[in-house]
């Protein structure tokens, strides 16, 4: 009896979020130490887990089971970033994948910029992995791949301004650093109407910004893109103005996956990356945990293949179970956070329009894993 695992089971036990030491006892992503046993704990982003790691033949070198390789820590394991990744310990660099994508980072000697880049780290981590595990290209702009590569500047506006603007161009994602800053980024949201805003969701949305130049511009996918999405060749300032001049539709949720993505195409696609990538992770640190939606209470009305924008597409069905699942399961997350006086778990309602987008976002994905020059 073979125990190799297919390429879909090793890549659905790489995006699970459930870890445990060799004890036994649970651990979790972030996690340096294991307070069962006391093993020193690192993340393994090629595999997706969490080890528990031995000492290694030289000293700064670690083993863990199951790998014959030698492997170290991370450079920016005890930095404020407290990265738990490992490497190769023959690799020349200091830094591993996620951490070597940054340019630019805030003055730790500030004790406020060292807490919101720590924040932002444990959130670029967790997006990182699961970019990974997804298949898609990750590789560093500063050290890598400087024409295609991807990387981050965390800035934190000077107190006389100008205001640090979140946003991408050219591979370059910047990020305002206050926005780890919890009441500050809930005064934004409220002041935006906004119903979600998390740092997760901003490098979400930002790198769908990314994947839309690497995997859809100049693409195969850039036809249909326009025929669901509309043409991202319209003015781009134009629709920032009437955006915030006018707010969006009032029906706007009838064909969008949220307000914001009215605004221009290229902003319906990020919020409909970032929407893929919540669902994705969230249904998959269920399953990981053994929370299956077939055995809630909660009912809801499943879509059909009349939602999907290729029904016919061999991945149509697994793609509706997988959406209707994860809201059966949203449903009851949502109770359960205003059980506890919080708010929606997921506080969106998805239309038909928008489940055709999200089918559409994991064509590409899925094609990008066959197709290594986009």
């Amino acid at each position: 009896m073979t125990t190799e695992l297919t390429d879909a089971q090793a890549r659905a036990r790489r995006l699970s979020r459930s870890y445990r030491c060799r004890c036994g006892k649970p651990v979790f992503f972030d996690n340096t130490l294991c307070l069962a046993c006391g093993a020193t704990l690192g993340y393994l982003p090629d595999e997706g887990r969490v080890a528990a790691l031995e000492a290694g033949p030289q000293p700064g070198t670690w083993t863990t089971s199951g790998r014959a390789d030698v492997l170290k820590l991370c450079g920016n394991r005890h930095s404020p970033a407290g990265c738990n990744w490992l490497m190769y310990a023959a690799n020349p660099k200091d830094l591993c994948i996620a951490c070597r994508l940054n340019r630019t980072i805030p003055d730790v000697q500030d004790a406020d910029n060292a807490r919101y880049w720590g924040r932002i780290e444990g959130a670029k981590r967790r997006l990182t992995s699961q970019l990974i595990a997804l298949g898609l290209p990750v590789r560093s702009k500063l050290h890598d791949d400087p024409e295609r590569g991807l990387m981050f500047d965390f800035l934190r506006s000077p107190p006389k301004g100008p205001q640090v603007m979140t946003g991408h161009a050219d591979g370059l994602i910047t990020i305002n650093v206050e926005e780890a800053d919890d009441a500050k980024r809930e005064q934004i949201r409220h002041a935006m109407r906004e119903p979600y805003r998390t740092l997760l969701g901003h490098f979400r949305h930002e790198v769908g910004h990314y994947y839309w130049d690497r995997l859809v511009w100049n693409t195969r996918w850039l036809e249909p893109f326009r025929n669901l999405f509309g043409d991202e060749r319209a003015s781009y300032a134009d629709a920032l103005k009437r955006n915030y001049e006018q707010g969006p539709p009032a029906d706007w949720a009838h064909s969008y996956i949220s307000s914001y993505a009215t605004m221009h195409p290229w902003e319906d696609w990020a919020e409909t990356w970032a929407h893929y990538m919540h669902v994705v992770d969230t249904l998959a640190t269920a399953m990981g945990f053994s929370l299956d939606p077939h055995n809630l209470e909660g009912h809801i009305e499943p879509f059909g293949p009349d939602a999907l924008y290729a029904p016919d597409d061999p991945n149509a069905t697994r793609f509706l179970e997988l959406l209707n699942g994860w809201l059966e399961i949203v449903m009851v997350l949502n109770e359960m956070a205003r059980s506890m006086g919080q708010p929606d778990f997921y506080p969106f309602v998805m239309c038909k329009p928008a489940v055709a987008k999200l089918q559409f976002v994991q064509m590409v994905v899925l094609d990008s894993r066959s197709n290594p020059e986009l």
